[in-house]
């Protein structure tokens, strides 16, 4: 007699199991014994394991989880929405909490001087009830028998409970335990939590695209788990009828078709003295290209910081995508300027992601179904407004210059060191160069491995104390070939640079290229905020990998040239009735014989936009030209008339 899937007992006949499942399946390489094999193996025997026991076809259950978490177990620690463990199970009261994204530092997110500063400080409110997407933890225990301990902690119990649920949800279809995974489309998209067919429908056709290609990778548990392709799943799509979930309006988003989007929009109102917000009306790209994709994160759960961004004396983004889920809400128009990337010149020439999420916990981790969501919309927005896809152009918040000299310090650090932009990249379809012995060596692209690359931050909990050992994007810079050197200083910051989670100074991160300035052994040297700044980078393990480019150097006989953290026209191209906006330089300086990676060439340009109406506003573009260049861990421009543009060597 079969024991009940939903029993204590059943659930230690699954844990018995996983000692016997290897011989039901093949090894994934040689191993020093049999017993270290079985440990590297552990994840995926459990399963297997929990597949037979819950009938749950293997394939769906690895789809799933790889979707949810890429397999990885995080050390029990939970995702950005209480989530833990391979099946992300999730628990509301144990979601990280933290101030709102724009309402902490010193940044002015609009960014424009012609306009007094906006430093909101608004709360996102404290839920008291959670939807049923996060309290598939609590759900899992009753099904399973299982403590919420042991769902949280034990990879092996959270993958019974992912199937328990799964299994659930296809009892409640009315659909058979069937061990075709094409059966199982309507339980997919039903454990992806969502309340709305179209989310639901674009994470299930996630977990099938997954089946169909197959994956195989490392856990940050150093798991080896393997799902072999089934490239003829055909799954059962019509299911999503019976799912009973709400048919969601998108409305007139501006999303792909491949994504779920709804319009939950910003308001632009008017308010008090004169004043408005939370964005400014515009028509991009007709009046003024839009150059960059601006990645953010949240430091807030969904529902709260979709009130704030209704608050017309808040601040804007253009998009917000839902951890869980990869759900997406769009608030801003494209044609339209949003407040959110604390320079006026960015902002006026960006469109702005909010990603649910923490910057200084390495373990509020992002979901695969969140990474993929944005990677399909950015490469949506990427071929509608002709927008590379590098890191030039894809910036995170942090690598936003400061407008002005007084601004700096006050930037933000978002999405942190601990975003991971060569996975993200890969899901772009523009994974980053590997090495290629053809090509010039003048510049770096850097390049670390995330899951090894992890070098100490502080201050993620409390301050001055370590975070948890964790993978990283970026590679920390030192003055001299050794770390025995100081770390490389930002005057602009005027502090001493240290390994604080959002101290950016001495850091470059993955993706990003630098014009290479010395080697000396295991040593490379490039030049980052006029500086010779060195990282370890040795031959057989690399962080950084060598390429070419177009870099600029000062004019001959110009020993230094200003440094600019927006390209705003000269003083003549401004018409009448239109304030000449400062052409001022940061505090940094571009030194003679010192090179720098182009990002891009552009004309000086500046949206007045300060008044309600919309009839004074105007779009001013001059004459002068400049370069955007990879100054420092920010980007930065330089007047095309001060330097000479090179290849590398």
């Amino acid at each position: 007699m079969r024991v009940p899937a939903n029993s204590a007992s059943g659930h230690r006949r699954t844990r018995t199991a996983v000692a016997t499942a290897a011989l039901l399946l093949p090894l994934l390489g040689a191993a020093p014994s049999a017993g270290a094999q079985s440990s590297a193996n552990s994840l995926q025997l459990a399963f297997a394991s929990a597949a037979t026991e819950y009938r749950v076809p293997q394939s769906v259950l690895l789809g799933v989880s790889y979707l949810q978490s890429r397999w990885d177990a995080h050390a029990g620690a939970p995702s950005v929405t209480g989530g833990y463990g391979p099946m992300h199970l999730t628990d509301a009261r144990t979601a990280l909490a933290g101030a709102t994204h724009h309402s902490e530092g010193t940044e002015d997110a609009r960014g424009d001087s012609a306009r007094a500063a906006l430093l909101p400080s608004a709360q996102a409110p404290t839920p008291t009830e959670f939807p049923a997407r996060l309290t598939t933890l609590p759900k899992a225990a009753e099904l399973t028998g299982l403590s919420a301990e042991e769902l949280r902690t034990d990879p092996a119990a959270n993958v019974a409970g992912g199937a328990a649920l799964l299994a659930n949800a296809q009892k409640k279809l009315g659909e058979p335990l069937s061990d075709d995974p094409a059966d199982w489309y309507g339980a997919v998209a039903r454990f992806s939590g969502a309340d709305d067919t179209a989310t639901a429908e674009a994470y299930a056709n996630d977990v099938y695209d997954v089946i169909r290609t197959g994956e195989e990778r490392t856990t940050d548990a150093g798991q080896q788990v393997a799902l072999a392709a089934r490239p003829g799943v055909d799954p059962a799509t019509a299911q999503l009828a019976e799912t009973g979930l709400r048919t969601l309006g998108a409305g007139d988003t501006e999303c792909p078709r491949s994504v779920s989007c709804e319009w939950i929009p910003a308001p632009y109102e008017e308010f008090g003295d004169n004043d408005y917000g939370n964005h400014d009306l515009g028509d991009r790209p007709a009046s003024q290209s839009i150059k960059y994709l601006v990645i953010h994160d949240t430091e807030g759960a969904w529902d709260g910081v979709l009130n704030l961004v209704q608050d017309p004396t808040y601040v804007s983004w253009n998009y917000t995508l839902r951890s869980t889920d990869g759900h997406i809400a769009q608030h801003v128009k494209a044609k339209d300027v949003a407040w959110h990337a604390g320079n006026w010149y960015v902002n006026a020439k960006s469109i702005g992601l909010e990603h649910e999420g923490f910057l200084a916990n390495p373990d509020a981790w992002y979901t695969e179904a969140m990474y993929r969501s944005s990677a399909r919309l950015v490469k949506y927005l990427s071929k509608k407004y002709a927008i590379p896809l590098d890191r030039q152009h894809i910036l995170g918040h942090d690598n936003v210059p400061g407008p002005t000299t007084g601004s700096v310090p006050g930037m933000h650090t978002d999405p942190g060191p601990y975003w991971d932009w060569r996975h993200y990249f890969e899901l772009l379809g523009r994974p980053f160069d590997a090495p290629d012995a053809k090509r010039g060596h003048g510049v770096v692209t850097i390049l670390p491995d995330y899951a090894t690359n992890q070098p100490e931050y502080t201050g993620c909990v409390t301050k001055g104390e370590p975070c948890a050992a964790h993978g990283s994007s970026e590679v920390r810079l030192y003055s001299g070939p050794g770390e025995d050197y100081p770390l490389i200083k930002d005057i602009g910051l005027g502090t001493t640079p240290g390994t604080g989670v959002n101290d950016i100074s001495s850091r470059v991160s993955t993706g990003q290229q630098y014009a290479v300035a010395d080697q000396q052994g295991r040593w490379t040297a490039i030049w980052y905020l006029g500086q010779k700044a060195w990282f370890e980078n040795p031959a057989k393990d690399p962080t950084a990998v060598r390429t070419s480019g177009l870099v600029v150097t000062p004019k001959a006989g110009l020993t230094s040239v200003p440094v600019y953290g927006r390209a705003y026209p000269e003083a003549s191209a401004y018409p009448a009735g239109v304030p000449a906006q400062a052409v001022s330089p940061l505090p940094y300086t571009l030194l003679e014989k010192q090179k720098y990676v182009v990002g891009d060439k552009v004309p000086g340009e500046y949206y007045y936009a300060v008044t309600f109406t919309t009839d004074s506003h105007k779009v001013v573009v001059g004459k002068d030209l400049y370069y955007e260049i990879q100054y420092g861990h920010r980007v930065a421009f330089v007047r095309a008339a001060d330097v000479d543009v090179l290849p590398s060597r």
